[in-house]
């Protein structure tokens, strides 16, 4: 190798260089937004983003999701997302908006990839809401507000689809008002509506703004429309009022009728966006290419840079006491890894900077695990494509090569001892049994497993003891479908897909006492132990142990062994062999002897007590209730409703919206398995649903005998 490699330099040439990669430390944090896109299932995320990154000269043509050049959007770079015109994983790029550094990270909008938009939501400082003109406020874009306020991430709206028939952007901002709670303002009023859906009326500079070109490239500066200006002036007036809770040099200018600069107003803006007390509202139309690039323009004047959001780190060498991170690149670094890929380079891992800084060849310390890792490579993302840098300071989104770590580890400079708060995650309510087809499907298939559930947290793999099927478990039927189809064309991993399972759980409907003694004699020392108390059914807590015991009846040794029993006992009830929830146990009294006492003595005193007591305490199985929200033509409404019932179903509401009727219900999840043909069927392929998790309730005599019949015959055919 050393002789080819001499040859060669002699021949005038040499090792190809490495590219040295750019340093991110010269920009301006002021100047930085880091900023998600979310929404409803089909809004327009996908389309918005790829015309936001055209306009930004960051691509060079625009393609469309489901479009008929079979290129596909950019940030759909899976084959499977471009087949299916669906965004799967969530994907981040940057682009540059006049002189402002914008980072984008393009989420799902199906209820079955939540975990991406929670990632996402985790590690932004701000958000663009984007809503349907014609199918406004919708089930999803419930679902995305709740999970911004969970982490607290100041938005914008953006009314898209203004060219649809039917398009209403004033009723979408009473929506938003009315079952979002959001102070929204208009910042732009449309010219036409449908399709005579011309331009945008900018309430702050109160000029008309028109966008011609081929693809709307070049922004028309025009006066308001005649027909348009006293609504113009009433909205402007309205969105003054609202600014004005947010700066009192504008509330005095207002009261001393000073000319009001458009500085003014923004400024107020912002701090209400800051505040998450106020929502500014856009509109446009992504797909006709309108809209966007004053969207653009608010992006960079009302959302946050990574200075204006505190965030806090937990110091763990101190009672996990918060500590407020500092967006410094000076200071000693404190970093999250959000989201991993298995690329093929190995494991990519996005990370978000919150302090100091990340450089190749740094020493950083995984909190979670303990141990040092040295920093290869570092790039930044453009949905699959990627440039290197040398450096990702605080407030920037990066991603690293070849480190091992999970989904949610924090990264810290040695010395530190501080971890990040990890994301919500979703329990699992779908699982399905899979099997390989033969034994190079049975190797790929553990790799492929192994992957996924590494990436994402909302998917479960185990082994089920008894029939020793694999079974997966997930957020929706798309979710399992989506990665079944991965494994074939990522690791032609053949698998076959069982019946779904539904997540039951065991629960207690009565108060049972309990008062059990544990007693073995074997040569030598024995066991003994002895437990008494009660159950009882608790509401909002899985399990609740109290210990009562006075006097020194169960010596305080052997109490913690008492409650690591009753807690073995809730992994496979004695009903049906389902989790248990939703129950108390007291211990009140006990006994122990001198020498045979022992820590496994009281387990299994606690165990023999649980079995006695919860046969007692009149044991049921609840199911998952799932919120489901169809939205139907009106003509369809009553075979919809029909549908609903038939599935045992309760209706909580229905409306109409325009020319669609949306029917909110709740039905159980086992009820559910193909529904979508169902509705497709019964509604001419018109109609569509999304379906998210609500609750557990008690499952009906009837189908609970039915699940003991069919668990008993299981029992028989694994014998």
């Amino acid at each position: 190798m050393r002789d080819f490699l001499m040859a060669l330099q002699k021949c005038g040439r040499s090792r190809p260089s490495k590219p040295k990669g750019i340093s991110l430390m010269k920009k301006d944090i002021e100047k930085v937004r880091n900023i998600g896109i979310s929404a409803h299932i089909d809004s327009g995320k996908t389309t918005l983003t790829e015309r936001i990154l055209y306009f930004t000269k960051r691509i060079h043509a625009i393609h469309d999701v489901k479009g008929k050049d079979g290129v596909g959007a950019t940030m759909d770079s899976m084959e499977l997302e471009k087949e299916r015109g669906i965004t799967i994983a969530s994907a981040a790029t940057y682009c540059e908006w006049r002189g402002h550094e914008v980072n984008i990270i393009d989420t799902p909008g199906h209820v079955d990839f939540t975990i991406e938009v929670e990632r996402s939501l985790r590690v932004l400082d701000g958000a663009v809401l984007v809503l349907c003109a014609v199918g406004g406020v919708q089930s999803q874009s419930i679902t995305v507000d709740q999970q911004m306020k969970r982490y607290k991430v100041p938005c914008v709206a953006f009314v898209n689809k203004c060219d649809r028939s039917g398009a209403n952007p004033l009723r979408v901002m009473d929506q938003l008002k009315e079952k979002l709670g959001h102070n929204a303002v208009a910042m732009q009023l449309p010219i036409g509506l449908e399709a005579d859906f011309e331009g945008i009326v900018d309430l702050v500079s109160m000029k008309a703004l028109f966008f011609d070109g081929a693809n709307g490239e070049e922004v028309l500066v025009e006066q308001i429309p005649e027909h348009l200006e006293s609504e113009a002036l009433a909205k402007r007036d309205e969105l003054i009022d609202a600014a004005t809770m947010f700066s009192d040099s504008l509330t005095e200018a207002v009261l001393e009728e000073q000319e009001i600069s458009e500085e003014m107003i923004l400024r107020a803006v912002r701090r209400g966006v800051l505040a998450r007390e106020l929502t500014p509202v856009f509109i446009g139309s992504a797909y006709k290419n309108k809209g966007v690039q004053p969207l653009l323009d608010g992006v960079t004047r009302l959302l946050p840079c990574p200075q204006d959001i505190s965030n806090k780190a937990l110091d763990m060498q101190n009672e996990e006491a918060p500590v407020v991170l500092e967006t410094d690149s000076q200071k000693p670094l404190v970093a999250l890894a959000f989201k991993l890929e298995d690329g093929a380079y190995g494991q990519l891992t996005y990370i978000r900077v919150y302090q100091g800084s990340l450089a190749k060849g740094d020493t950083i310390i995984n909190i979670r695990t303990g141990k040092k890792v040295k920093v290869g490579r570092l790039v930044r993302m453009h949905a699959d494509q990627m440039e290197d840098i040398k450096d990702i300071p605080a407030g920037y989104i990066g991603a690293l090569f070849g480190i091992d770590c999970a989904s949610g580890d924090t990264f810290a400079a040695p010395g530190l001892e501080l971890t990040m708060t990890s994301m919500y995650v979703p329990d699992p309510v779908i699982s399905l049994a899979i099997a390989p087809k033969d034994h190079k499907s049975e190797i790929n298939m553990s790799k492929a497993l192994t992957r996924f559930t590494k990436e994402d947290p909302t998917f479960r793999v185990h082994t089920n003891d008894e029939t020793g099927d694999t079974i997966i478990s997930g957020m929706g039927e798309l979710h399992l479908e989506v990665y079944i189809e991965r494994m074939l064309r990522e690791y032609s991993a053949q698998v076959i897909p069982g019946m779904p399972r539904v997540a039951y759980r065991e629960t207690i409907t009565r108060r049972a006492e309990f008062d059990y003694i544990h007693k073995k004699q074997t040569g030598g020392a024995g066991q003994y132990g002895r437990v008494a108390g009660y159950l009882e059914p608790v509401n909002d807590e899985e399990f609740v142990f109290d210990n009562r015991v006075v006097g020194g009846a169960i010596p305080t040794q052997f109490i913690s062994a008492c409650e690591k029993g009753f807690k073995a006992c809730l992994a496979k009830g004695p009903k049906m062999e389902f989790p248990v929830t939703g129950i108390k146990i007291e211990i009140n009294d006990g006994a122990s002897h001198a020498v045979d006492s022992s820590e496994m003595a009281f387990q299994a005193a606690a165990r023999g007590a649980f079995l006695q007591a919860y046969a007692k305490a009149g044991p049921v199985i609840h199911e998952p209730i799932m919120k489901v929200v169809v939205e139907s033509p009106s003509e369809f409404q009553g075979s919809v409703m029909g549908s609903l019932n038939q599935r045992r179903g309760m209706i909580v509401g229905s409306q109409d919206e325009g020319v669609l009727c949306v029917i909110e219900s709740q039905v159980p999840l086992a009820e559910m398995f193909g529904y979508s043909t169902v509705l497709r069927s019964l509604t001419q392929g018109q109609a569509q649903f999304t379906m998210e998790f609500a609750t557990y309730k008690q499952v009906p005599q009837s189908i609970a005998e039915e699940l003991v019949k069919k668990a008993a015959e299981e029992k028989k055919n694994v014998a």
